[in-house]
């Protein structure tokens, strides 16, 4: 603990060196929370948790593992899942009470649903794709060949994977005379029905995606359930990129939207809070820290990496900054339709000149100089 690299709890003066224990990892992937700026005051509740640091559930053919309002309290609104398939895996066929919105961070799957007339929707999703099935609606995902990960974002933050209605879970609580005379089938089938959940399995790869389709009567789905967000043209800034997907992009998300934000090395997603809804964060890659702004003189910062799940409560001024090397990627969520914030440099900027150098004590040319039009990333 001697060693002079090592991160101490000092600043300016004050402080004092911290011989240990300690776990000198943790302190040098938090620097914020170790040293937080002079800024920094007051209590704000802790608004980051790491998927790394969540229980793993472990199944035949994949894994998953879940941020909810158990491990990050403050999260109410919005809970997370990350979850991984082999190739030709199944996330067997089930629904939820929750509306499920999902991004794909890697690999590839099929995902299928049937809606409440009948209606149904089969597609292959990529990384950078997203989907959005509405509560109560079936589904299943199936990876293909090369496997699949991605993140499951559900709109109630206690929601937790766990509890999913399932097909295999309802067969194995419901007698098997009532089965075959539900479905028209010979009770000697019903032997090798699954005894308990199956949740995860194993499979094989499925078929190209037209032999697969099933015509329904009833026709499709009326708006697609997939949307390639990586494919849209991004809105592009000095410091960075913005892609937004909510109901004007992807008219079938109806309860969830989402920003897939770039920002690049020095960049700065800018200050600025959202009149709508609280803010549900996951961090894809790179280095950030986020400064908060909770109102009466509280202010908190925090560090965050890939994997990580940040959380700011509604109309909370805050910012996120790349402190790494290469692009900070992350997405925005939020338990809405359409996404919307507030540019604390725009509304400076539309507002006389006067009256906001009269408050923060700077002369009314500087003020009258800042941009009117919104740039969401700055450098």
């Amino acid at each position: 603990m001697d060693d002079m690299r090592v991160p101490q709890p000092e600043r300016g003066g004050k402080g004092w060196r911290d011989p240990g224990p300690r776990d000198v990892t943790r302190d040098r992937e938090n620097p914020d929370l170790l040293v937080p700026p002079a800024t920094d005051a007051g209590t704000v509740p802790n608004l980051r948790f790491s998927f790394a640091d969540a229980h793993t559930r472990i199944e035949q053919g994949g894994w998953t593992r879940e941020i909810t309002q158990r491990e990050l309290p403050i999260a109410t609104e919005l809970s997370g899942v990350d979850m991984a398939l082999e190739p030709g895996a199944y996330r067997e066929l089930h629904w939820h009470k929750q509306s499920e919105w999902a991004y794909v961070l890697r690999g590839s799957c099929r995902i299928s649903a049937v809606d409440q007339e009948g209606r149904n929707f089969l597609d292959d999703v990529r990384a950078g794709d997203l989907w959005f099935f509405p509560k109560g609606v079936p589904h299943h995902i199936q990876a293909l060949d090369e496997g699949v990960e991605f993140l499951l974002v559900f709109d109630d933050g206690a929601f937790s994977e766990n509890g999913t209605f399932l097909i295999s879970d309802w067969f194995a609580h419901t007698p098997r005379e009532v089965l075959a005379k539900n479905f028209g089938w010979a009770p000697e089938l019903l032997d090798r029905l699954p005894e308990r959940e199956k949740y995860i399995f194993a499979g094989q790869v499925p078929p190209a995606l037209d032999r697969d389709r099933v015509v329904s009567p009833s026709g499709d789905v009326p708006s697609t359930f997939s949307h390639r967000m990586r494919a849209q043209e991004p809105m592009r800034f000095p410091g960075g990129t913005v892609r937004v997907a909510d109901v004007s992009t992807f008219a079938a998300s109806t309860t969830i939207c989402a920003a897939l934000v770039e920002v690049e090395p020095g960049g700065l997603r800018e200050m600025h809070w959202h009149p709508n809804d609280d803010e549900w964060q996951y961090y894809i890659s790179g280095q950030g820290r986020m400064g908060v702004f909770a109102s009466t003189g509280v202010a908190r910062t925090f560090d965050f990496r890939a994997g990580d799940v940040g959380y700011v409560p509604f109309a909370y001024g805050h910012y996120i900054e790349n402190v790494g090397s290469e692009p900070l990627v992350y997405l925005e969520m939020f338990r809405k339709p359409r996404f919307a914030d507030i540019s604390l440099t725009q509304w400076m900027a539309n507002t006389p000149a006067e009256v906001v150098a009269d408050t923060i004590n700077l002369p009314p040319e500087v003020i009258a100089g800042l941009p009117r039009e919104k740039r969401p990333v700055v450098r």
